[in-house]
């Protein structure tokens, strides 16, 4: 695929990687309306207990459509601390988390003041990680979505089923009917680090 539109994402999922790896270009959508429970302000991570969500708490001020751009991280919630403390918990075993972790935490602690910010941050630097060459850039108005292949920005959702299947790779944790390819794009860089692209 040539050039994909697709959704801002907290720490998304290897799915929304591999889309990104086979692009030469993404734009990124920011002019849609806020949309709660999906990728654009929540990821998955595995734990101990099993499947564990992260939100970002965000404002949505006093109307229910709020553009996505104009969305504002709340931090009255310690979401940053709870995140970073969760994610430790969960990858400081695993092969490559002192590889990547400092960047992560100083990326999360930056205390961005809007959702897109931390994301397009966070984006960046993982992509960096999986040397990639895709070009971003940023849509400049709203378009309805389309059926094409090519318009991921509602299909690569945590309630929508995916036909992507991910690559076996090992786990701190057992991962026994857990569904990997949901997992945020950290589960397999702090398991297979360098390697990561590969099992996209």
């Amino acid at each position: 695929m040539a050039i994909i539109l697709i959704s801002t994402a907290y720490l998304p999922p290897a799915e929304y990687f591999a889309a990104l790896l086979t692009a030469d270009s993404a734009i990124i959508e920011k002019e849609e309306n806020y949309i709660k429970q999906t990728y654009r302000n929540r990821c998955y991570i595995l734990s101990t207990y099993g499947l564990q969500a992260l939100s970002v708490p965000v404002y949505l001020g006093s109307f229910h459509k709020t553009q996505l751009k104009d969305i504002r991280i709340d931090y009255s919630k310690r979401w940053q601390q709870v995140h970073l403390r969760a994610i430790q918990a969960a990858y400081s075993s695993s092969p490559y988390f002192i590889y990547y972790y400092e960047l992560l935490e100083e990326s999360i602690l930056k205390n961005h003041e809007f959702l897109l910010d931390l994301n397009n941050e966070l984006l960046f630097m993982i992509l960096k990680i999986l040397k990639s060459t895709t070009k971003i850039e940023f849509t400049a108005r709203f378009t309805p979505p389309s059926s094409g292949e090519t318009d991921l920005r509602y299909r690569i959702n945590p309630k929508t089923a995916s036909s992507y299947i991910l690559k076996e790779y090992n786990h701190v944790f057992s991962s026994d009917g857990i569904m990997k390819s949901r997992l945020s794009i950290i589960d397999l860089i702090f398991n297979t680090g360098p390697e990561t692209a590969g099992f996209l």
